[in-house]
C-alpha cells in the first residue's frame, strides 16, 4: 500500500472487533511514530501500549459516556508528551504538534496493517495517567483504540452508527488553503 492509499483508506471507525495484537505489530506501530519528524529531532512522544485484559479494564473504567464501543478493542495506546522535552520558540510550543504527527504516522501504519487506529479524547486524563504510571508533568493527549473493522454496532449510539457507513464530510479545499495570502472563504460546510 502506498501512502496515498493509506491516507484515503484511513477511517476512525467505532464498530471494531478484537484482534490479536502481536509484539511485532506493536513494534511496527511504534516504529512508524518514532520515524516522524520533530522540532530539532527532539522526539518528545511517549506511548503506553495497553494490551492485557486487566490493564484494559482499568482504562475502560475512566472512559466518558458514549465510549462503550472502546470495550471491543484489544489494544489502547496512551499518547503523551512533556513540554520541556521539545522546542519552545517564543509562544510556539511544539510538543503537542510533534506528538500529533507521531500519532498520525501510527494511524497510517495501522491502516496498512489492516487495522483501525481511532484516537479518542473522551476519558479522564488524570485518572488514566495515575493508572498507567505516566508522570504528572506529561500531557496525556489522546487514547488510541486499535482493532479490526466490524459490522457489529451493538455498542454504538444511533449517531455513531450513522457515521460508520460513509466518511464524515470534509471541508472543501477552498476552506483549507489559499495561495500567497490568507483568504476567508464563504463556504464553511463540509462536503461529502
Amino acid at each position: 500500500m502506498d501512502v496515498k492509499d493509506a491516507i484515503r483508506q484511513r477511517r476512525s471507525y467505532r464498530a471494531l472487533a478484537p484482534v490479536e495484537i502481536s509484539n511485532e505489530t506493536m513494534d511496527e506501530l511504534a516504529t512508524a511514530a518514532g520515524l516522524t519528524a520533530s522540532c530539532f529531532n527532539n522526539q518528545p512522544w511517549k506511548f503506553v501500549f495497553v494490551r492485557s485484559t486487566e490493564a484494559l479494564g482499568r482504562v475502560h473504567a475512566c472512559l466518558s459516556r458514549n465510549n462503550e464501543w472502546v470495550k471491543n478493542t484489544t489494544l489502547i495506546i496512551a499518547a503523551f508528551a512533556k513540554k520541556e522535552n521539545d522546542c519552545v520558540i517564543k509562544e510556539r510550543e511544539y510538543y503537542l504538534f510533534d506528538l500529533g504527527m507521531a500519532v498520525s504516522a501510527m494511524q497510517l501504519q495501522a491502516t496498512e496493517l489492516g487495522l483501525v487506529a481511532h484516537p479518542i479524547a473522551g476519558f479522564d486524563p488524570a485518572a488514566r495517567k495515575k493508572t498507567l504510571g505516566i508522570p504528572e508533568e506529561n500531557t496525556l493527549l489522546v487514547l488510541i483504540t486499535v482493532g479490526k473493522k466490524s459490522e457489529n454496532m451493538s455498542l454504538l449510539t444511533e449517531g455513531q452508527k450513522s457515521g460508520e457507513k460513509d466518511r464524515p464530510p470534509r471541508l472543501p479545499l477552498e476552506n483549507i488553503y489559499s495561495v500567497d495570502t490568507y483568504s476567508e472563504k464563504l463556504s464553511v460546510k463540509p462536503v461529502h
